[in-house]
């Protein structure tokens, strides 16, 4: 049924309906014009702003505010530019009486107007004219010893006129309660009575630093007496200008001086900006970090100035570090804890600046014994220039080692481990060992010797960790790792048995049950109940975001650590183990210098690696013995070189070190550090290889005993795949060098060996898998035969090698289609295809030769017609000849 109206009485809705919305809008709008009409009158105090957005989405380019601010600030920069002008350019066509009246007039009229603008509660406009009032002041200053003292010095008046004005300032801004800009003047103008009239009493840079450090403490004094928020920015600002300038002249007097004498001065202003901070960082907790580490380096710097002077120049950086230290000593006083963090954290950089200056003997140390490399057994490298850095070096990397090993102990203990420190602690005293050779200037022997000693002080704890829980404080030792001798990756204790109650390994979000009922159970948390992701828990539990629940360590208990906090002793061995390393590498470089100490190293470490293979678990365990079988194959390379064996033989005494793995693995079995120990042998074979490339027969032999090798590792009950694929490279690899060598280039010889053993593999693969493809099986191993014998028949112009081609073809072509196997029918049938056409070219060519030249073409022509004719039945043959080849394997 249809119900549309007719478009005339549509059309009248329609207007009716826009006339209704006309109407109602306008009513909105008079409703919105009174509406800001009385938030006008009403004020600020409405709540609500003067201006609001607009219905359209638009809203006024400025507020009334901000467009007066803006007027304000230019009409008083015009003013006060016009001031200046006047009182620069034009004061000279004007006498001494009207110069003042002009000025006075002028002065007076713009500090007086902001009061009775304050009074009436215009305060932006106030606030323009005091501010012309104050550039007015400074002309005044100016004008006045342009006028009357003209004679006087520039610093000295300048120096008088700031401290008169910072005091007429701060009078006026005192006077004027609502007025924020002169207060803040005075302080700026106050920052520089005493550095300009250091500047003209003295001029040194001594007495200019002490007086803007004292400026800088009176800036200090009024940033914590004010209660303006503006005064104390300012005040915090020129305190952090003037101090850090004088600051910074003294560390520069004191790193120039050149004896203790005239490092004292420099000392007492750095100590006296020392002091100043720490009165700062004391009364402001919030800055107290920052502020006390900038006084606790201005402490160091002084005193360590003093002793640098003291003593020779290579031993400055150690006397500074030793200040350090004594700070890291003396934060043990009662002391707010932003102060103490910020001393410790002065010490630290110190530390960590110095552990820096150490770093490039310590490099020298490990990268410089590679320079044996160029001369083998040729003696030690002749000395080259240390570092400047070298000779204090061990002495700063023990020092910053013990450091961090007391630092924990010193400083409040922090309740979690952290390996970190201990960590850092275990690398600079061996860094320090490392380095005592360079700083030493040790001949070949000790060097050897300390290389050798750091690396099996490096690899103890690294195999056992627990003898390096020395390093942790005990508060900071996870549970379980204590000096029992449990190493690290043993599994640790129960929470029952280390004496913990069970409520502290509640699971997340489960609640833990005491080990005994409490008789005075805690008062619950007083969050609101709908508050989310909070648990509560009576007794030791305490709620923690997240809806997890732990009980807190009882008193003498070590703190619990997270579960997924790192464990302290894995760390440090895994850190030692580095070091180890490290340093094993740098001492078997440096024994290549002579035949005795190639010996003397290789075996200390082979021997060194071999008991930490024993004796260790996990990672360093497999990174051990694979390190032995390094040094190992570096043992028998040189006992077969000193022997003064060829290359060649060298090569061959190299393969019994994969011979020696692969018995060790056998004798292993299924243990984890088996394959790394094989892997890392089976290295040695591209370098016994390598060395027999110049003789073929040799080479042959090292192919085939690496084969024998792998073929011996890849029959064993673990199956080790990739050594049976290995051994068949190996093995086809050994002899086609034999066959080489012998002077033999039939093509043949080297295919025929390689595709009789891939088609026994196929067969046997088919028969335990009938489904797998002929390709797989019996591709590869046709392949290797009928290609290359293919290449070389089309180039042979004798009968016999196409013949027995052809044979093997047809051979091949009928046994896939008895089998019904894809890839023998299609391999054999186009081989065999292919060397008919060989044997058929020269015919064809005769024929084509003899006929007329329009024959071949018409021939074609005829050949296309009657494919195009039987073009569908073709496609028929096609599809079944597919389909025929897809029901193959």
């Amino acid at each position: 049924m249809e119900n549309a109206l007719p478009p005339a009485e549509e059309l009248r809705l329609i207007d009716r309906e826009l006339v209704r919305l006309d109407a109602h809008r306008a009513r909105l709008l008079a409703r919105r014009a009174w509406l800001l009409t009385a938030l006008r009158a009403a004020g600020p105090a409405a709540g609500a702003s003067p201006d609001p957005v607009r219905s359209q989405g638009t809203a006024a380019e400025a507020s009334p505010p901000s467009a007066q601010n803006v007027l304000l600030a230019l009409g008083g920069v015009l003013l006060a530019i016009a001031a200046v002008a006047f009182t620069v350019v034009s004061w000279g066509h004007m006498g001494i009486g009207g110069r003042a009246l002009v000025l006075g007039a002028v002065t007076v009229a713009a500090l007086g107007t902001p009061l009775p603008l304050l009074r009436r509660r215009l305060v932006s406009t106030a606030e323009s004219v005091a501010a012309l009032g104050l550039v007015l002041t400074v002309l005044d200053a100016y004008a006045l010893r342009r006028a009357v003292l003209p004679g006087t010095d520039a610093l000295a008046y300048t120096a008088v006129a700031a401290g008169v004005l910072a005091a007429v300032w701060a009078g006026y801004g005192r006077a004027a309660g609502g007025l924020r800009l002169p207060l803040p003047g005075a302080v700026v103008a106050g920052q520089l009575p005493l550095p300009l009239w250091a500047l003209s009493a003295d001029g040194s840079a001594g007495t200019t630093a002490w007086a803007a450090l004292a400026t800088a403490g009176l800036d200090l004094v009024i940033a914590l007496a004010a209660r303006r928020n503006g005064v104390r920015v300012a005040a915090v600002a020129c305190a952090v200008a003037a101090g850090g300038w004088s600051l910074l002249t003294g560390l520069r007097l004191s790193v120039s001086a050149a004896s203790p004498a005239a490092s004292v001065e420099p000392a007492l202003l750095l100590l006296a900006a020392a002091a100043l901070a720490l009165a700062a960082a004391w009364r402001a907790p919030a800055t107290a970090a920052a502020t006390a580490a900038v006084g606790g380096l201005a402490a160091i710097a002084a005193l360590g100035g003093v002793l640098r002077t003291a003593v020779p120049s290579d031993w400055a950086v150690p006397a500074y570090l030793l200040c350090a230290a004594s700070l890291l000593a003396a934060v043990r006083i009662r002391a707010p804890r932003g102060v103490l963090t910020g001393l410790g954290a002065a010490s630290g950089l110190v530390h960590l600046a110095s552990a820096l200056w150490a770093a490039p003997a310590v490099l020298l140390a490990l990268t410089g014994p590679a320079a044996v490399l160029e001369n083998v057994w040729g003696g030690p490298p002749a000395p080259g220039a240390a570092p400047p850095v070298a000779a204090t070096a061990p002495v700063v990397l023990a020092a910053v080692a013990v450091a961090l090993w007391a630092a924990p102990r010193l400083l409040p203990a922090v309740p979690l481990p952290h390996p970190a420190g201990a960590c850092a602690a275990l690398v600079l005293a061996w860094s320090a060992a490392v380095a005592a050779p360079v700083a030493l200037s040790l001949p070949l022997g000790p060097a050897l010797a300390v290389q050798l000693a750091a690396t099996a002080a490096a690899l103890a704890p690294a195999a056992r960790p627990s003898l390096a829980a020395a390093l942790l404080p005990a508060a900071r030792r996870a549970p379980g790792t204590g000096t029992g001798g449990r190493a690290a990756d043993e599994p640790t204790t129960s929470p029952e048995a280390a004496g913990l109650p069970r409520a502290t390994t509640a699971p997340a979000g489960a609640a833990p049950c005491p080990a005994a009922p409490a008789a005075h159970p805690a008062p619950r948390d007083p969050a609101p109940p709908e508050a989310p992701g909070r648990t509560v828990h009576p007794t030791t539990a305490t709620a923690r975001p997240g809806g997890t629940a732990g009980a807190a360590p009882a008193a003498g208990r070590p703190p619990v650590p997270p579960p997924h906090a790192p464990d302290p002793l894995r760390a440090l061995a895994a850190t030692a183990l580095v070091c180890a390393l490290l340093s094993a590498t740098a001492a078997a470089l440096l024994g290549l210098a002579t035949r005795p100490a190639t010996f003397t190293a290789l075996g200390v470490l082979v021997a060194l690696g071999a008991t930490a293979a024993v004796t260790a678990r996990g990672l360093v365990r497999t990174v051990a013995a694979c390190a032995t079988v390094v040094g190992a194959t570096g043992l028998v390379a040189a006992t077969a070189a000193a022997a003064e064996l060829p290359g060649h033989r060298i090569g061959l005494a190299l393969l019994a070190v994969p011979a020696g793995a692969a018995l060790l693995g056998a004798r292993l079995g299924r243990h984890p550090v088996a394959p790394a120990v094989e892997a890392t042998a089976a290295a040695a074979v591209p370098i016994a290889v390598a060395l027999a490339v110049p003789n073929p027969p040799a080479l042959a032999l090292v192919l085939a005993l690496a084969g024998v090798v792998a073929a011996g590792t890849a029959v064993r009950a673990e199956r080790r795949p990739l050594a049976g694929y290995a051994a068949v490279a190996l093995f086809v690899a050994a002899t086609w060098v034999r066959l080489a060598a012998s002077g033999v280039d039939t093509p043949e010889a080297y295919t025929l060996p390689a595709t009789v053993p891939a088609l026994a593999v196929g067969l046997l693969r088919r028969r335990r898998d009938p489904s797998a493809s002929s390709w797989t099986a019996y591709g590869p191993g046709l392949s290797a035969t009928l290609v290359p014998s293919l290449v070389a028949a089309w180039g042979d112009t004798g009968w016999q090698r196409p013949l027995l081609l052809g044979l093997a073809a047809l051979g091949v072509t009928l046994a896939g289609a008895r089998r019904r196997l894809r890839a023998p029918l299609a391999l054999g049938g186009l081989t065999l295809a292919l060397v008919a056409l060989h044997e058929l070219a020269p015919y064809v060519v005769q024929v084509v030769d003899a006929l007329p030249r329009w024959l071949p073409p018409a021939l074609a022509g005829l050949l296309l017609l009657a494919a195009g004719a039987t073009y569908e039945q073709r496609l028929r043959d096609v599809r079944r000849i597919r389909e025929t080849l897809g029901r193959m394997r």
